[in-house]
């Protein structure tokens, strides 16, 4: 694979392609830093009412190196409002580099990205994690200056999913335990590549809530055509640090039926982001093969959710007894009439001029030269 290898300031901020076999080239990319205004507007029945308007984009081509290191795989982001700082995880496991998180600078007028440090992630002992053993997916800070980190696991290596929290310079410094019902053992549990995406705070820090992409094995099926797949919204009190309450949280069907009968085609919930106690912004992200991605942002209401931490398996009980998780869909990407990536990553910004609050999404490029990391910037009023 060919790389382009620059200064990382000067391409952020001017705009370079670099593409697979190609040189670097200058572009001027207005459009890229401020698309079109779309806003979109939703009214619960509980007279809450959210407004969310798309201002810019941004895009890194694959390839792009920062500090000897192939920047890519960003998978989940958060921000530091204390240093204005964010904070994003890649997914590599550990095979491009050491598994780790990227220290970014991002200003939002006009939109540039400029990245000024790496921490790899390493263990209590301060060894790094081995190839192969960690797939990080979800990142949180807290008011400690801690991060809370999610991994997929990979089930076809028996290798479980973990939440750990570790110190900004990415040392492990403890293990939050996993629910049986979610380890990868005796016919249940996560699916391979399909299970802690997403992972977030509460504002009081008291709750952590994180979920798979898709239906554990004993609770349902991925989504396909036809319906979508059953989740489970898991929720830590960290005033304890144990898993306290489950919620069930139906995805949507997947939207684009693929151009050939065999085709890949996926749908699930890739992030988390909490607005308070309780209500929450959900990112479901669906691809098809030959076809492309759909990205749907929703609203999600946990307050009258039924608590099914007690259910062993969703597909033993009838599901219309149980009230699942309210969700209100706040934007269809597919309207703004950009491509979009593999958007999976999420998180607050600082609050803007107008006294919105910024939303920041980032794509995950799997290290494919035909893919981006793109940055989407949204400005968002969650008002009740």
């Amino acid at each position: 694979m060919l790389f382009c290898k620059i200064n990382p300031i000067l391409w952020i901020t001017l705009g370079l392609s670099c593409a697979f076999g190609m040189g670097c080239q200058p572009q001027t990319l207005p459009e890229t830093f401020t698309g079109p205004a779309t806003s979109r507007t939703a009214n619960s029945a509980s007279e809450i009412t959210a407004e969310i308007e798309y201002l810019g984009e941004l895009k890194i081509p694959t390839g792009f190196i920062f500090q000897d290191t192939q920047l890519g795989g960003l998978s989940g982001i958060t921000y530091d409002s204390e240093r204005n700082l964010y904070y994003a995880l890649s997914d590599d496991r550990a095979i491009q580099g050491p598994a780790r998180f990227y220290t970014l600078e991002i200003d939002l007028n006009p939109l540039v990205v400029n990245p000024i440090g790496i921490t790899p992630l390493v263990d209590q002992n301060s060894r790094p994690f081995p190839p192969y053993s960690v797939d990080p997916e979800g990142i949180a800070l807290t008011r400690r200056d801690t991060l809370f980190i999610s991994s997929e696991g990979d089930v076809e290596r028996d290798v479980q999913p973990f939440i750990k929290e570790f110190s900004l310079e990415g040392k492990e410094l403890q293990s939050l335990p996993i629910p049986d019902k979610f380890r990868a053992q005796n016919g249940q549990g996560i699916r391979n590549n399909l299970a802690f995406e997403s992972l977030t705070l509460s504002p009081s820090e008291q709750f952590l809530y994180t979920a798979p992409e898709s239906a554990l094995v004993q609770d349902g099926e991925p989504a396909n055509l036809e319906k979508g797949t059953p989740i489970r919204i898991l929720q830590y009190d960290l005033t304890t640090g144990q898993p306290v309450q489950e919620f069930y949280y139906l995805t949507e069907r997947v939207l684009t039926e693929p151009n050939s009968p065999d085709g890949f085609m996926v749908h699930g919930l890739v992030e988390l982001l909490a607005w308070d106690e309780t209500r929450l912004l959900s990112l479901e992200r669906g691809f098809t093969e030959d076809v492309g991605n759909t990205i749907l942002l929703y609203e999600v209401f946990l307050e009258d959710a039924t608590d099914i931490q007690q259910i062993a398996s969703l597909k033993e009980v009838t599901l219309q007894d149980i009230q699942p998780a309210q969700k209100r869909l706040l934007l269809d990407l597919r309207t703004l009439e950009i491509p979009l990536d593999n958007l999976e990553g999420m998180t607050f910004g600082p609050e803007l001029p107008d006294g919105r609050r910024s939303l920041i999404v980032v794509s995950d490029n799997n290290f494919n030269p035909l893919q981006v990391t793109q940055f989407l910037v949204f400005a968002i009023t969650l008002e009740e």
